[in-house]
């Protein structure tokens, strides 16, 4: 799978999404490949790794967004379901499961329902390990704020908007793949 020509049918290259999408990608995939080097050899799938976290966020351009040049429908909440019917019409099962289930750290059915979301009602939670690497790497990352990675205190204090649980998936990712001291990461 070439990724790069993949982004390309949906993203005119030289425009402002793809640039923002490739560099996001990037960064993405680079951070996810450091933690793959972290853990046992063998225990992840790194060519997968990299591609998927390249492709990611391909729905983006079905989004408005346009802080980052998607000029879409939908809100961009959607991106993560939207990419996965991208990626599922072209056979990238495997690749589509992660543009669903990275937006925050998953998203619930229950979520969906409590907070009102215009997303298919089903689990969109991260579920193998490069799954849950990709959504974690993405949350250092914002498409709109360029080169400047997150701190783990500043994804923390984000995501505990969203709820205690969802703070608590990202610490236990945090000291899984990072070696953080959870005790060092409460709010």
């Amino acid at each position: 799978m070439d990724p790069y020509g993949l982004i390309a049918e949906f993203y005119p290259p030289g425009t402002r999404c793809h640039r923002i999408l490739i560099r996001h990608g990037e960064q993405v995939a680079e951070k996810a490949l450091a933690v793959a080097e972290r853990l046992p050899a063998g225990a992840i799938d790194t060519a997968f790794l990299n591609e998927a976290a390249l492709v990611h966020d391909i729905g983006i351009f079905r989004t408005r967004a346009s802080g980052i040049g998607c000029t879409g429908s939908y809100p961009y909440v959607c991106h993560g379901y939207l990419g996965r019917e991208i990626l599922d019409r072209k056979g990238l099962h495997r690749h589509a499961l992660v543009c669903e289930r990275h937006v925050g750290v998953g998203i619930s059915a229950a979520d969906i329902v409590s907070q009102g979301l215009p997303l298919p009602l089903r689990e969109m939670r991260p579920v193998t390990l490069e799954e849950e690497i990709i959504a974690y790497a993405d949350k250092f990352y914002s498409k709109g704020r360029g080169e400047e990675e997150k701190t783990v205190p500043e994804i923390l204090q984000r995501l505990a908007r969203f709820g205690a649980d969802k703070a608590a998936v990202f610490r236990s990712w945090a000291h899984r793949f990072d070696g953080y001291d959870t005790a060092d990461l409460a709010l």
